[in-house]
């Protein structure tokens, strides 16, 4: 066991297959809480996240160290015979394992969740896929985009006049991983009762309709359907994005009766608590244009960090639309460490995002970046967990094995 883990799931053991963004977030946030994570890749075609993003250094992509953060890299060729031996073994000794293949490709390597319980009864096995494990879809290739599309995500996002847009990010991936680790805690839970493990079915599909609030209802009883609405939900007033008289965007929240008091006495109009307009939650939500027209045009004559500062001082929610060079520039995140320094071998220092969510008592830690070099951590981890000589471990490696 990794001797440095310090955090809430020290001495858990998690085996990760998989690439790209789903399965390896949710091994990142065990490993960030202290897990012995182990990835494992095949030895000719490692993860691609190692060239993924924007931005490289030397020729490195800046996602990679932080998504395998916190992880030990061994490289097991599970197509053949002796890799599917080898992690058997390694599952053997495993809690979980988390997997984020085409559904079947465990089967196809005999595999199957049914013969890694006669390995490990105790396995939780996570399994994160586009559609999930079952029903009509599940064979189908899926990325997040295709997961927020088919969830419900895609179609509420945007302006009612314009293609819906994507949101910058894996969104789809990143709530997939989310629910597998929460799956993965309560099955880890309940294991400390029966002793057994169980397989947890995580799709990118229903993560991403899970994101949809009250959609369902209002459209199972009303037929109602919810359709892209700007920077607003309709029906909830006010909570807009002002354009403040600096040109900075501003979201303000004042969305309950106390708050909208507050927001009318800060903009010096006191009388738009009793027009009959705004009363209620339900008389803003019917007067929601006339209501972000006032608010608009008094934002548009304060700049935006008085706007913010008068708000919030007055306990009405209120921030700027931040970019990445404003999070860069706010004490808060700091004070958090929200940012925090990670220590690359081969590129050098970079910050990066902290440890969410945080515990007082035993908080998660970036201890190291992701390694470079696929099978890294082949001697350490395969003689530690697998009782691996190094004689075997030469074999297999010239077999093409590891």
């Amino acid at each position: 066991m990794d001797a440095s883990a310090t955090g809430p799931l020290a001495g858990l053991r998690v085996l990760e297959v998989g690439a790209v963004v789903a399965g390896p977030f949710a091994g990142r946030m065990l490993a960030d809480l202290g897990a012995q994570v182990v990835k494992v890749e095949a030895p000719d075609a490692p993860d691609a996240m190692r060239q993924w993003g924007r931005g490289t250094v030397e020729g490195r992509s800046l996602w990679w160290p932080v998504q395998a953060r916190n992880k030990r890299l061994v490289t097991v060729d599970l197509r053949q015979a002796a890799g599917q031996e080898l992690f058997l073994e390694l599952a053997s000794t495993a809690d979980v394992l988390i997997e984020n293949l085409r559904p079947g490709t465990l089967e196809r390597w005999n595999l199957s969740p049914e013969r890694l319980h006669q390995a490990n009864p105790g396995l939780v096995v996570a399994r994160v896929s586009g559609y999930g494990q079952t029903g009509p879809y599940a064979p189908r290739p899926a990325y997040a985009a295709i997961g927020e599309a088919i969830g419900g995500l895609r179609y509420i996002n945007g302006f009612p006049d314009r293609p819906p847009p994507r949101f910058g990010v894996s969104l789809g991936d990143s709530l997939a991983a989310l629910f597998a680790v929460q799956g993965i805690l309560a099955a880890l839970y309940e294991r400390e009762s029966s002793g057994l493990g169980q397989v947890v079915d995580v799709s990118l599909m229903e993560s991403c309709f899970a994101m949809l609030e009250s959609t369902a209802p209002e459209y199972h009883r009303l037929g109602l359907v919810r359709r892209p609405s700007g920077t607003r939900l309709d029906g909830v007033a006010p909570s807009n994005t002002f354009l403040a008289s600096d040109d900075r965007l501003v979201v303000i929240g004042a969305n309950q009766d106390s708050l909208f008091a507050r927001l009318c006495r800060v903009m010096g109009r006191p009388e738009l608590i009793d027009d009959d307009r705004f009363r209620t939650h339900a008389d803003r939500a019917r007067h929601q244009d006339a209501l972000d027209d006032l608010i608009a045009a008094w934002a548009g004559a304060h700049p935006s960090a008085e706007l913010v500062d008068r708000l919030n001082e007055a306990g009405v929610a209120a921030s700027t639309v931040y970019s990445i060079a404003d999070i860069f520039e706010d004490p808060h995140y700091r004070a958090r460490e929200a940012l925090v320094a990670h220590h690359d071998p081969e590129i050098g220092e970079f910050l990066g995002p902290g440890v969410v969510p945080r515990l007082s008592r035993t908080p998660g830690s970036v201890r190291w970046t992701g390694p470079w070099r696929p099978g890294t951590d082949n001697e350490a981890i395969l003689g530690e967990l697998a009782g691996m000589t190094a004689e075997r471990l030469e074999r297999l490696r010239d077999e093409g094995v590891v």
